[in-house]
């Protein structure tokens, strides 16, 4: 049986009141040198200019609403890509936030890299972190030893997924629980239990903003809200081990986190 190297992908972009940085976001997409592509966008309810420049973009993208709004955005954000999953059609699904936006090859390095025997089911690139004053390369390697159960990993612009899998992942960990585990680290999580450490495609493919008022602002490290995510995140762990039948060790981490919680 034939293995088709050029399949069609798509490329998921989740949006909530991100006028400012949307074009750039879409044009990165629709700009790929890899032709066979889709582009779904799904607007979480926005309230500023996005849904006026996604009709200028109709031609070029499927766009959607997410109606299911919750007080979370991670719910929001969790809902609003499994709502593109469902409207793709692609082998592999690119999932893109409208604040970032991929480098003009992304796509076509990626799927180079998935057919190659060795790749597996997702792939993490490596983002260029770009904040108000400077541009940040970060390698992301994963030390040999850590306290916590989990390894790093990049942000979901970029994360990459065969189909099959990411079918796996919105059966997995698509619940309302939790509220502060965002997505990419839902997915990092569930992928570390299934293969082990993480194995991170050592290419900066993905413009990552850092923007002074993004969510993790108000998780400045080692404050109580730092420290209270932290738990969520052990607990997390935890339930996503038991669901899927895999034993969960104690860890230093856990131990300090569960005590500085009791006393916050």
């Amino acid at each position: 049986m034939s293995h088709n190297k050029s399949p069609l992908i798509s490329i998921i972009i989740v949006n909530y009141n991100n006028a400012k940085f949307l074009k750039k976001s879409l044009n990165s997409a629709i700009n790929q040198t890899y032709k066979l592509k889709e582009i779904i966008v799904v607007d979480d309810i926005s309230s500023d200019r996005s849904v006026e420049i996604l009709k200028s973009y109709k031609s070029k993208i499927k766009y959607f609403v997410n109606k299911k709004k919750t007080k979370y955005g991670s719910y929001n954000q969790i809902n609003s890509y499994y709502k593109g999953f469902q409207k793709s059609k692609g082998k592999y699904i690119f999932f893109l936030d409208s604040d970032d936006y991929f480098v003009k090859n992304k796509v076509k390095c990626v799927i180079n890299k998935f057919n190659e025997k060795s790749s597996k089911s997702v792939l993490f690139d490596l983002p260029i972190i770009k904040t108000k004053k400077k541009l940040i390369k970060n390698n992301f390697v994963q030390k040999k030893f850590y306290l916590s159960n989990w390894p790093r990993f990049t942000p979901q612009s970029c994360i990459t997924v065969e189909r099959n899998y990411a079918i796996k992942i919105f059966k997995t960990i698509k619940f309302k629980k939790f509220p502060t585990i965002w997505f990419d680290f839902r997915i990092a999580t569930l992928y570390f239990l299934n293969f082990g450490n993480i194995v991170i495609f050592r290419k900066y493919l993905t413009y990552y903003r850092q923007l002074e008022n993004s969510a993790s602002k108000n998780f400045k490290i080692f404050s109580i809200n730092w420290w209270r995510r932290r738990k969520e995140a052990h607990n997390f762990y935890s339930y996503l081990s038991k669901k899927l039948k895999i034993k969960n060790r104690l860890t230093l981490d856990k131990i300090i986190t569960s005590i500085i919680n009791f006393f916050i």
